[in-house]
């Protein structure tokens, strides 16, 4: 496997916009170099998350953590992105993959893939996903062979790739979960984002959160985080942008901010700058957002939150990611079994590592042990999702 380094070239441009585009991707990445929140995962002699790192990501609202993957791992989740996007149905719509093959998900009722025309925003200044992207971001006109829509987003990702559930019990990204959010913490969702050379659509600036913006416990975590692995690596032109510091205050008035701008180039904002196999945690509260992919780069991101037990327990929620309902003990749990299956499909991948001890499978880990069979499992799971 070729994990393809990122050169930047353009293959489509801003027009007139151009110039001020490769400036602000020229800035932002210098400012992003100097924030102090990039480096390996560290613990200290106690086992707890070094306290730069907790507060560096404090601070900033994301963290960089490098070389987290390796070659083996990095070929793994290759070799199942390809095979999901040749399983992929041949158009929007379609049943059948571009051999005739029944296509990925078309057995499945929860939301699987997402599409998007080349190079276009639908969603931005819409009332879609409770109105969180309240502007539009630039749309670009797609090369003349471009198709009437690419695959963005794979959803319930770990149903369709070993790997990616892998990736998923990974020890060290677990240790930093309950490092951030106790050692209850909670499955949100999970996701391959797909931004496609010279054809990524952009995502508009939002916040991820939608519950408890008015609750008066709220503070920087109360709407958990996202981990960001990525399979290439992201640079200012393919990858997500964030405002640092903006998870800790509060709801903002995004369309007020582009305003002040003049544009959608929010000059605070930075891009995430990675390797492959460096993973990213960036906090659901922070504002942030990404462009089009007028690059040669393809980024793929696999995608992973988790949550305060505290802010899904009880809360009636959904609409987004999932139907609306009330988020139980029992719906927790049972979500939550997907980290066990992780755990145990990971420890037959690399025997060599400690696995991760989740604590509210502690008594009964051994009940979850990954299989073929158990596999059939897993279908639909992301029905169960857990969004705040």
């Amino acid at each position: 496997m070729t994990h393809r380094p990122l050169t930047t070239v353009p293959i489509v441009d801003y027009g007139p916009d151009e110039e001020a585009m490769v400036r602000y991707r020229e800035g932002g990445t210098q400012r992003a170099l100097i924030l102090g929140n990039r480096g390996p995962i560290r613990f200290d002699a106690s086992g707890n998350l070094d306290e730069e790192i907790r507060a560096a990501y404090s601070r900033c609202g994301f963290y960089i953590f490098e070389g987290v993957l390796g070659k083996d791992e990095l070929d793994d989740i290759e070799r199942d992105i390809d095979d999901m996007l040749a399983r992929a149905p041949v158009a929007k719509d379609a049943d059948v993959d571009r051999q005739g093959r029944p296509a990925l998900g078309v057995d499945c009722n929860a939301r699987n893939i997402g599409w998007v025309k080349p190079l276009s925003d639908p969603i931005g200044g819409t009332d879609r996903a409770h109105g969180r992207y309240p502007a539009k971001m630039i749309e670009l006109d797609p090369p003349a062979e471009a198709p009437a829509h690419i695959v963005q987003i794979i959803l319930g990702s770990l149903q369709f790739s070993d790997a990616c559930l892998r990736l998923y019990g990974h020890p060290q990204l677990l240790a930093v979960a309950a490092a951030i959010n106790g050692d209850d913490f909670t499955p949100f969702n999970e996701a391959v984002w797909i931004k496609h050379p010279g054809l990524g659509g952009p995502v508009p600036w939002h916040q991820d959160g939608w519950t408890h913006w008015d609750n008066p416990d709220l503070d920087e975590g109360t709407h958990g985080f996202n981990f960001m692995a990525q399979l290439f690596g992201c640079n200012a032109a393919n990858g997500l942008w964030v405002v640092p510091g903006s998870h800790r205050q509060g709801k903002a008035d995004i369309k007020a901010m582009i305003t002040r701008a003049g544009s959608e180039r929010l000059e605070q904002a930075v891009p995430l700058v990675c390797k492959p196999g460096d993973v990213a945690i960036c906090n659901r509260q922070a504002i942030h957002g990404s462009f089009a992919n007028t690059s040669a780069d393809m980024r793929v991101t696999i995608n992973f939150g988790f949550h305060r037990r505290r802010s899904v327990l009880g809360v009636t929620s959904g609409g987004v990611h999932n139907e609306i309902a009330e988020y139980t003990h029992d719906r927790i749990r049972e979500r939550s079994r997907l980290i066990a299956y992780a755990i145990d499909a990971r420890r037959q991948r690399f025997p060599d590592e400690e696995p991760y001890t989740y604590q509210p499978f502690a008594d009964n880990a051994s009940e979850y042990r990954w299989s073929t069979e158990t596999k059939a499992e897993l279908k639909d799971y992301n029905a169960l999702d857990l969004g705040i």
